[in-house]
């Protein structure tokens, strides 16, 4: 890393922090007429390969003014009807993905010189689907997303860990209820894109997006 004086301003130079991409190539034959089978092969692949936590995905989201905010997620749970991640309901993520509002999910599995981009609108998920989700965390993980006030100030690390901790004396060593504000956030595709590293930065980029009401999917190459 260099520095480059510009006027009062060090610019931090990044340029060398480069590699070729020697993956093998992704062609349209060998894209599936499915994105969501394409989809669950290479999330076999990524878990297969080792990565660690192969399920992380930014998942990115506009106010009603059209700013965006993006976050990394854990995806958890995804079959044709969408992909879902859980969270407070009360967060920014969930007020920004309410009804008709469009999420983006973006999955970077750079070992591999994979990436996967997603789009489409975003709905909750049913109370049963997220008590089944609830029930199988650990229970320190129901007893913080009871105790944390998601995306709130708090004054302090002690106040947080004070949080937890009454959360704890509630539940005394009894079962964790899930809490009404937290919940599942499902993301239902309408354009699917994936993208696989190339030599030369040639890269190779597969779109889908639906055709008509029948289920169908269109694919098509786009420019690197």
């Amino acid at each position: 890393m260099t520095e480059i004086r510009e006027g009062a301003a060090q610019l931090r130079n990044l340029h060398d922090l480069r590699r070729e991409y020697e993956s093998a190539g992704l062609s349209e034959g060998e894209a599936d007429d499915d994105p969501v089978r394409l989809f669950d092969r290479w999330m076999e692949e990524a878990v297969a390969a080792g990565i660690v936590q192969a399920n992380a995905m930014v998942a990115a989201s506009a106010d009603r003014r059209g700013r965006p905010s993006a976050r990394a997620v854990l995806l958890k749970e995804y079959d044709r009807d969408g992909f879902v991640f859980y969270t407070n309901l009360e967060s920014r993520k969930a007020g920004e993905l309410g009804p008709g509002r469009w999420a983006a999910l973006c999955l970077l599995w750079m070992e591999l010189h994979r990436s996967v981009r997603i789009e489409g609108p975003a709905e909750r998920v049913s109370d049963a689907r997220a008590d089944r989700y609830f029930a199988s965390r650990p229970r320190e993980a129901q007893l913080a997303a009871v105790a944390s006030p998601q995306s709130r100030p708090v004054a302090d690390r002690e106040e947080l860990e004070s949080l937890a901790a009454e959360a704890e004396r509630r539940f005394a060593g009894g079962p964790v209820p899930r809490p009404s504000f937290w919940g599942g956030l499902r993301v239902r595709p309408q354009r699917f894109e994936f993208w696989q590293g190339r030599r030369h930065r040639l890269h190779d980029r597969i779109v889908y997006r639906p055709v008509g009401e029948g289920g169908g999917w269109r694919k098509e190459r786009l420019a690197p």
